[in-house]
């Protein structure tokens, strides 16, 4: 199980996000655009820099649902490896047969 304050801390990242993609998405807009003045370019890109840095996409980090654990991170599943096995060996996952000899 993951510390408490790290899996909240993540889901502070995951608001700020959220709250500041579409101001990002549009200084990124002009600060990309280069039919603009480099002026107003070099503008964009400064009050980029005055976001937040949490409010990045980049820093956000795939965490499993049920135990926050960050590493072994299925996508498609939403969970870690470690939990998806365990899950698997309860029978709690339909068609999952876990194999052992």
């Amino acid at each position: 199980m993951a510390k408490k304050a790290m899996i909240e801390r993540e889901k502070k990242r995951q608001r700020l996000v959220a709250q500041h993609a579409a101001k990002r998405a549009a200084l990124k807009d002009v600060a990309n655009d280069e039919s603009k003045p480099m002026e107003e370019r070099f503008k964009a890109r400064l009050k980029l820099a005055k976001l937040p840095r949490n409010s990045s996409p980049s820093r956000l980090h795939n965490r499993c649902q049920l135990t926050g654990r960050p590493r072994g991170y299925y996508r498609k599943l939403k969970m870690n490896r470690i939990a998806l096995r365990d899950l698997g060996s309860n029978g709690q996952i339909p068609g999952l047969v876990k194999s052992s000899w």
